[in-house]
């Protein structure tokens, strides 16, 4: 199913976007070395940027999570940049999901002359952070915004380690009208720069197949209440129902669309909605059975290092695994892979190095295309069994 939908994936951002010595990371924790003299220990910041408070708190402590967790890894390896062993530690900052809080918190980790930074989670806010690690020259990899305008301004210190919206939008769509053969789609987003985006392709590619977009509806990533939004919709007869948004959201609209009567309509959504949370949100709806969601990357069981590696995470975290932690795990080997390579942690000296990266992960194989999107992107499409996320085969 993966190999499949990748292809079909990566053929349909070519239409969209038209105009648009490998060195393993180590996906164990590696003995620890011999303590370094107190003089020869280079101290390297890291900094972090997700919501940890408000209705996305879930997703931006696992994301911080996955960073704690190679930090913590790399400093049992000893790992050396130049002549100095490297002591690695995070600066966590707080976005709460809101563009103004994120340019904030870029501006902080900025000021605080952290060497790299491991994020953000929205694109909302990923994107306005962008400029201002651009402006003080701080690299940032994210393992979890995904809307193609990220990339676009070409800045030099902007990479992303998942695929795009381009990818996970036209997948969806592929699978609508291929392999379930549905003829009417509902759509509604948040207005978010994510959940309008991914709703876009979806909606383009999904009319390129010769699906009918019967309705259009507009909501906020604040809401709660669905129910004339859904009303309107129940009487355009939509076969689907695709929501751009995240799973505080997709949740209760599942609660909801069952109240209606909507039991049998199926509810596609990107990764945002796709985690093992919106299964408590939606509080024991059947309506979860019907959902179809994608992410970016291949499912942890095929993953390089999956397998390992999350059972190790559950063994930290217990029961906080969402979607992003295995990316954000990837993101921060990767900038320590260009400091050992250019034998600094200064962002002046290793930045350049980035885009030469060939890091095998525990996600994938880690290249670079010339604007900083990763090479090769893979997608997998997930269901809903006994209420356990499962991915498509």
């Amino acid at each position: 199913m993966q190999m499949k939908w990748t292809a079909v994936a990566l053929a349909a951002m070519m239409v969209v976007a038209c105009g648009k010595k490998e060195e393993a990371a180590p996906v164990a924790a590696a003995p620890a070395a011999a303590p370094a003299p107190a003089g020869d220990t280079l101290v390297v910041k890291i900094g972090h940027v997700a919501p940890v408070s408000g209705a996305q708190a879930h997703y931006g402590k696992d994301n911080e999570n996955g960073v704690r967790m190679a930090i913590e890894d790399l400093n049992k390896q000893g790992v050396m940049i130049g002549d100095k062993k490297a002591r690695f530690e995070i600066v966590a900052e707080d976005d709460a999901a809101d563009p103004k809080q994120g340019t904030a918190a870029a501006q902080k980790l900025c000021d605080s002359k952290v060497a790299g930074v491991v994020g953000h989670l929205n694109s909302g806010t990923t994107i306005p952070a962008s400029k201002v690690y651009n402006d003080c020259g701080i690299p940032h990899v994210t393992g979890a915004a995904t809307n193609p305008d990220l990339t676009k301004p070409g800045y030099k210190t902007t990479y992303r380690i998942i695929a795009n919206d381009l990818a996970l939008g036209a997948g969806l769509a592929f699978y609508a009208a291929d392999k379930l053969q549905l003829k009417k789609v509902a759509i509604i987003d948040d207005r978010s720069a994510y959940g309008q985006g991914v709703a876009d392709i979806f909606k383009k590619t999904a009319k390129e197949k010769g699906m009918t977009v019967v309705d259009e509806q507009f909501t906020t990533d604040k809401a709660t209440d669905f129910m004339a939004i859904l009303t309107a919709i129940k009487a355009k007869g939509p076969d689907a129902v695709f929501y751009g948004g995240m799973d505080p959201q997709a949740g209760p609209m599942l609660r909801q669309m069952e109240q209606l009567g909507m039991g049998k309509v199926k509810y596609f959504g990107g990764d945002g909605i796709c985690t093992s949370e919106i299964a408590k949100l939606a509080g024991g709806a059947k309506t979860l059975e019907n959902v179809i969601c994608a992410e970016g990357g291949a499912s942890l069981a095929k993953m390089p290092g999956g397998t390992e590696w999350k059972k190790r995470y559950d063994e930290k975290y217990p029961n906080q695994f969402q979607v992003y932690s295995p990316y954000t795990y990837d993101a921060t080997f990767v900038l320590v892979d260009a400091m050992k390579r250019a034998k600094s942690s200064d962002p002046k000296v290793y930045t350049p190095e980035l885009i030469k990266t060939s890091m095998k992960g525990v996600t994938t194989t880690i290249e670079f295309l010339p604007n900083g999107e990763l090479k090769n992107p893979a997608i997998t499409l997930y269901n809903y069994k006994d209420g356990k996320k499962t991915a498509l085969e």
